[in-house]
């Protein structure tokens, strides 16, 4: 009988590990369309600023820190001139474009991946 729970205690880990990094990668697409959004309404760039030393990321125009969990991997492909010092901007502007780019969260061989269109500016989330 404790067999059959222990089986059961590491199944659930497990899709609470795949359930974590899945909120937070929805999470993160949430933004990043609310950021482009902000730059089509208000006719003004648009910024989501990720710090990958402290795995949190901003929204320019709005006073909050957002924080994706410690055990989770985020890396960014974007262009060169938008990376400081450990922290990634993707950048929207007015018209809907954007420059692009690559956002990955990973846990465990678990992965999400947010792809924005540089054209249209447009997030689309998968499974890595």
């Amino acid at each position: 009988m404790v067999l059959g729970f222990s089986a059961i205690s590491i199944n659930l880990s497990s899709g609470t590990d795949t359930l974590e990094i899945k909120s937070a990668a929805i999470d993160m697409v949430s933004a990043l369309r609310y950021a482009r959004g902000q730059a089509l309404v208000s006719h003004k760039e648009s910024t989501v600023s990720i710090d990958l030393t402290e795995n949190t990321y901003s929204v320019s125009g709005r006073g909050k820190t957002y924080h994706i969990p410690e055990a989770i991997d985020v890396s960014v492909v974007t262009a060169q001139d938008e990376l400081e010092e450990g922290v990634a901007n993707l950048r929207f502007f007015p018209d809907g474009s954007s420059i692009g780019g690559r956002v990955t969260l990973e846990k465990d061989n678990v992965g999400w991946q947010i792809d924005i269109n540089w054209l249209t500016g447009a997030s689309e989330l998968s499974a890595k």
